[in-house]
C-alpha cells in the first residue's frame, strides 16, 4: 500500500528528473565542444548552453509535480519554486544574450590600430548601454521574482497608496544610483569621453581605461588608476585630448640671454624635428614669447600624431636644444651680469655729492625769502 502510494510520487518526478538530467547533460557536453569555435553558431550555442542545461530539468519537474497527488498548498508552494527557477534561468539568458552582442561589437571595432576613433566611440556606446541594458533586466526580473509572493503585493499596494510620500523619500534616496544611470545613458549618446581617451581629471593626466555602469576609471601615467563616477564627467569640465583627434602640438620652454642667436636655433629645431619619427610634419616653430630684464623666453613647438608622442618629443626637442647651446653657443644661456668698482670709484659720486651742495637755489627749499635785502648805499 506505502509502495503504491509512493509509485504515484516517484514515477513522474523520478522521469522528470532522469530525462531532465539527461537533457542537461547533452547540452553541457556540446557546450564544452563549442567553447573553441569562433563561428556564430558556436558562440549562440555558447550563450544558451548553460541557462538551457538547468531550465530543462526545472521545466519538466512543472508538469510531473502537477501529475502527483500532492496537497493543493503544498503544490503550490514548490510551483512558485519552480516559476522564480524559470525566470532566473530566462533572465540569466538575457544577460549571457547582451554580453555576447557586446562582444560581437566589441571584436569587430578594435582600438588597438592608429586610427581608431571610430572603434572608440563605438565601442564606448557599446559597453555603457550593454551594461545598463544588463541592470535593467536584473531589476526586471528581481522585480517579477518578488511580485511572486503575497505579502510583497501587498506592500506594493500600500507603497502606491502613500505614493507620493514613498516616492520623494525613494527619489532622494537613489539618487546617486539613477544620477550615475541617466549620466551613463548620457555619455553614452553625446560621449564626451571614450575608451582610451587621454584626459586630464582632478590636474592628473590619464587615459580612460574602462567605463562602467556607475563610474569611470582612468589609468594615471604612473600606473595608478583614479575611479570616477560618471555624474562627474557631466557635472565638472574637465580636458579631452583625444574629442576629435590624436594629433596634438606640444611646446617647450627655454628661457635664454638675450644674445641667444634665434636663427640658428631655429635651423636647430628643424634639424631635430627632420630625423624623429615622433614629429608628424605638420609644426616645427620657434616664436619669442616673454622678455624679461635679464633674459629671454623661447617657445619650441612641434607636432605629434599622439599624447605619448607629444610628450617624448617635447622632452628630446627640450634636451637636444639645451645640448646645442651648451655645446656651440655657450653665451645663450641665462646669465647674471655684475660690476665690480673700486674703491675710489665709489667715493667719486659721494665728493661730487659733497662739492655739489651749496649749489642749490635760493629759498627754494626753505620756503622762505632767501634773498637778502639790499642795504642803501652811501652816495
Amino acid at each position: 500500500m506505502i509502495w503504491q502510494h509512493l509509485q504515484q510520487y516517484l514515477w513522474p518526478i523520478g522521469t522528470a528528473l532522469v530525462v531532465g538530467g539527461l537533457g542537461a547533460w547533452v547540452v553541457l557536453a556540446l557546450y564544452r565542444r563549442l567553447r573553441g569555435r569562433d563561428r556564430r553558431r558556436a558562440r549562440i550555442g555558447r550563450v544558451i548552453g548553460p541557462p538551457l542545461a538547468l531550465a530543462l530539468p526545472v521545466l519538466l519537474l512543472v508538469p510531473a509535480l502537477q501529475a502527483t497527488p500532492l496537497p493543493e498548498h503544498t503544490l503550490d508552494q514548490l510551483l512558485r519554486v519552480l516559476h522564480i527557477a524559470l525566470t532566473a534561468c530566462f533572465i540569466w539568458l538575457l544577460v549571457r544574450a547582451v554580453a555576447a552582442g557586446e562582444r560581437a561589437i566589441l571584436r569587430s571595432h578594435p582600438i588597438d590600430v592608429s586610427d581608431n576613433l571610430e572603434a572608440r566611440r563605438i565601442q564606448t556606446q557599446t559597453r555603457v548601454l550593454s551594461r545598463v541594458l544588463m541592470g535593467g533586466i536584473i531589476v526586471l526580473g528581481a522585480s517579477l521574482v518578488l511580485l511572486t509572493f503575497p505579502m510583497v503585493q501587498k506592500i506594493g499596494t500600500a507603497l502606491l497608496a502613500s505614493a507620493g510620500l514613498i516616492g520623494l523619500v525613494a527619489g532622494i534616496a537613489a539618487k546617486p544610483v539613477f544620477g550615475n544611470l541617466i549620466a551613463g545613458v548620457q555619455i553614452a549618446v553625446t560621449q564626451p569621453i571614450r575608451l582610451d581617451d587621454v584626459v586630464i581629471v582632478e590636474g592628473e593626466w590619464g587615459r580612460v581605461e574602462e567605463i562602467g555602469s556607475s563610474y569611470v576609471v582612468v589609468r594615471i601615467w604612473d600606473e595608478r588608476r583614479m575611479v570616477v563616477p560618471l555624474t562627474w564627467f557631466i557635472e565638472h569640465p574637465f580636458q579631452n585630448w583625444t574629442r576629435r583627434s590624436a594629433d596634438l602640438l606640444g611646446t617647450a620652454f627655454l628661457w635664454l640671454d638675450y644674445r641667444a642667436p634665434i636663427a640658428a636655433i631655429r635651423a636647430e629645431l628643424e634639424r631635430i624635428c627632420q630625423g624623429q619619427p615622433l614629429w608628424d610634419g605638420r609644426v616645427c616653430v620657434t616664436q619669442v614669447t616673454e622678455t624679461s630684464e635679464r633674459a629671454i623666453q623661447v617657445r619650441l613647438l612641434v607636432s605629434a600624431r599622439s599624447s605619448g608622442d607629444a610628450f617624448d618629443l617635447r622632452c628630446l626637442v627640450r634636451e637636444r636644444m639645451l645640448d646645442f647651446l651648451a655645446r656651440e653657443h655657450p653665451q645663450s644661456l641665462p646669465q647674471v651680469r655684475a660690476r665690480l668698482q673700486r674703491d675710489d670709484e665709489l667715493d667719486m659720486p659721494r665728493m661730487r655729492r659733497a662739492g655739489s651742495a651749496d649749489v642749490r637755489s635760493p629759498g627754494a627749499e626753505d620756503g622762505e625769502a632767501a634773498i637778502a635785502p639790499v642795504e642803501p648805499s652811501d652816495r
